[in-house]
C-alpha cells in the first residue's frame, strides 16, 4: 500500500482518488472545495494544505485546471513544495503548459524530489473506469515507481520523454480530438441538412473508414442532443491555447487547430462554455440556421 496525496477533486480528481482508495492506497486529500464525502467514508484523510498532503505522501497527485492553479498548489503559501523532501515524487495530471512543466520539474528537483507530468485522456467516463490513457514525461525511475499507481487509474500507460514531452503529448492530443469532433459536425449537419436521418448515417458511417470514436461518441451526443459536459468547452479551449501558443514559439502553422478554436469560441459566445466539447456542432449548426436532427429546410 502506498501513501498518495491527491490534490484537485473535481470531475476527473474524485472519481480517480476514488479507484486509488479502492484499490487500497492511503490517500491524502485536498481540493479547493469540500473534499467528496464518499472519499472520506471510503478512508481518504482530509488534509488543511499543500503542505500536508506532501509530507503525509510518498506520492503527491495533482488534478487541476489550468498551469497558474498547478502553480499556486506547488509553489503558493502552504504549498505541495513546503511539505517535499529527497524521494518524494510529484504527479502533475493536470493538463497545462509545457514549458511551465519543465520550469516546475526543476524547481522540485532542486528540492530533492522527482516529477512527472502525467496528463490523461478519455474523460470523465475514462476516469470512473479507470481506462485513461495516460502521457508521461519524466525520469525513468520515478515513472517505474509509479507505474504501478497509473495501472489502477488507465490502461494505455506510455513514458513519451522528458519533463514537459508528455504535457506537449496532450497538446498533440487536444488537436486530434477538436479536429475529429469538427468533422464529424460537419459531417452530420450536411447530411441533416441533405434530408438524412443523422442517426442512420451515423450507424452507416461507423462501419466504415471514418469510423472513429468520435464518431461513436460525440456523434451519438450530437445526435441526441446531449451535452452534458464530460469535457468543456472552456477546458478544450485552454488546451488550444496552448497548442496555438506553442506553434507561434516554434513557428508552425496550425490552421485547422485555430478553426477549431474558432468554433469553440462561438460555442462561448452563446452560452456553452461549460457545453460537453461536442456541443462545437452548435456553432455549425447557427451558420447552417440547421439543427440536426430537424427537418431539412
Amino acid at each position: 500500500m502506498s501513501k498518495i496525496g491527491f490534490v484537485g477533486l473535481g470531475v476527473m480528481g474524485a472519481p480517480m482518488a476514488g479507484n486509488l482508495i479502492a484499490a487500497g492506497h492511503e490517500l491524502f486529500l485536498l481540493t479547493r472545495s469540500k473534499v467528496p464525502e464518499a472519499l472520506v467514508e471510503a478512508g481518504g484523510v482530509v488534509c488543511a494544505s499543500g503542505k500536508e498532503v506532501a509530507e503525509r505522501s510518498q506520492v503527491v497527485i495533482m488534478m487541476v485546471p489550468d498551469t497558474p492553479d498547478v502553480e499556486k498548489a506547488l509553489f503558493g503559501e502552504g504549498g505541495v513544495a513546503e511539505g517535499l523532501s529527497k524521494g518524494k515524487i510529484v504527479v502533475d495530471m493536470s493538463s497545462i503548459s509545457p514549458i511551465a512543466t519543465k520550469e516546475f520539474a526543476k524547481k522540485v528537483n532542486d528540492l530533492g524530489a522527482d516529477y512527472l507530468d502525467a496528463p490523461v485522456s478519455g474523460g470523465e467516463v475514462g476516469a470512473k473506469a479507470a481506462s485513461l490513457t495516460i502521457m508521461v514525461g519524466g525520469p525513468q525511475e520515478a515513472f517505474d515507481a509509479v507505474k504501478p499507481i497509473f495501472e489502477k487509474l488507465g490502461k494505455n500507460i506510455t513514458l513519451v520523454g522528458g519533463n514537459g514531452d508528455g504535457q506537449t503529448t496532450k497538446v498533440a492530443n487536444q488537436i486530434i480530438v477538436a479536429l475529429n469532433i469538427e468533422a464529424v459536425a460537419e459531417a452530420l449537419v450536411f447530411a441533416s441538412k441533405a434530408g438524412a436521418d443523422p442517426a442512420r448515417v451515423r450507424q452507416a458511417l461507423m462501419g466504415g473508414f471514418a469510423a472513429s470514436r468520435i464518431l461513436e461518441v460525440h456523434g451519438e451526443r450530437m445526435v441526441k442532443r446531449t451535452f452534458a459536459p464530460g469535457f468543456r468547452i472552456e477546458l478544450h479551449q485552454k488546451d488550444l491555447n496552448l497548442a496555438l501558443q506553442g506553434a507561434k514559439t516554434l513557428g508552425v502553422s496550425l490552421p485547422n487547430t485555430a478553426s477549431a478554436q474558432q468554433l469553440f469560441s462561438a460555442c462561448a459566445a452563446h452560452g456553452g462554455k461549460a457545453w460537453d466539447h461536442s456541443a462545437m456542432v452548435r456553432a455549425l449548426e447557427i451558420m447552417a440556421n440547421h439543427e440536426i436532427g430537424a427537418d431539412s429546410a
